[in-house]
């Protein structure tokens, strides 16, 4: 599917943002169909080359995407951190000056974007800081599915300036979240990663697990350090993408059965 790319500003709690959009291009004549919508949250280094080919990707398969400049209060518009030690730096001393409430707002706008575009169902999808960012994201009640890779910082409650509650919201989760985390990475460790996986599991959250062996940033195909798996990646794409695709094309609901028991057969 063609797509279209551009750039709209729109009003947060703290100031203008920028948005990277990249909306599917109809054929001619069928421009009257509306899309599902999702939000797409970065890295440290805001909306760089492969966060803009992510979101390609998604809007290739039918989706009206949007990617918030997350640290739209302290960079210049289309403002992109560099992946080298500065960049590293600039971004990880950003996620903690940030209060986590501005995150929450900026989150809020590209939702209420989406939905200007006619979207109906609405979605987040997430690496790094953004991963986090997608699980708050989740925790709005009209977000039906988010896909978190390799989310940073919420087994220690330390994002924003302040800390985060994210582990002790994630009960607020109404809708289907998918968790994908490297074995391997140094960033959220298995005791970080067995201790989201069990508040998951006492608060009865509707999500998914997978834990491949590959280390942070795996999906990222520029400047990774050596990290990147093309083949991992397209395989957790597949995951997404089903995902995405029940929850926010078809609008199935919840799939877990009946308390562990099969559902049955569906009747045609």
């Amino acid at each position: 599917m063609l797509i279209v790319e551009d750039k709209t500003t729109v009003e947060t709690a703290t100031g203008p943002m920028v948005l990277h959009t990249f909306t599917p291009a109809p054929p001619l004549g069928q421009d009257s169909r509306r899309y599902p919508g999702i939000a797409v949250f970065t890295e440290i280094y805001q909306v760089t080359g492969p966060v803009a080919r992510t979101c390609r990707q998604l809007a290739g398969e039918g989706f009206i995407v949007c990617s918030p400049e997350s640290y739209h209060e302290y960079c210049e518009p289309g403002q992109a951190l560099e992946y080298n030690e500065e960049g590293t730096n600039r971004g990880n001393e950003l996620k903690v000056t940030k209060p986590v409430e501005a995150f929450d707002t900026d989150a809020r706008a590209a939702l209420d974007w989406l939905k200007s575009q006619g979207c109906e169902r609405l979605g987040a999808f997430g690496m790094c800081l953004g991963g986090h960012l997608a699980a708050r994201c989740a925790m709005f009640s009209d977000v039906s599915a988010s896909a978190c890779f390799f989310a940073t910082d919420i087994h220690k409650s330390s994002l924003g300036s302040n800390g985060d509650d994210s582990m002790k919201r994630l009960g607020d989760i109404n809708g289907e979240i998918l968790f994908i985390f490297g074995r391997q990475d140094s960033h959220v460790d298995k005791a970080g990663r067995d201790k989201i996986k069990a508040e998951l599991d006492r608060c009865d959250t509707n999500y998914s697990w997978i834990e491949v062996n590959a280390q942070h940033a795996f999906i990222r195909d520029e400047l990774s350090k050596g990290r990147y798996d093309p083949a991992i990646t397209k395989c957790c794409m597949t995951f997404v993408m089903e995902m995405f695709q029940r929850r926010l094309v078809y609008g199935l609901g919840d799939t877990r059965g009946l308390k562990g028991k099969s559902a049955g057969p569906a009747k045609c």
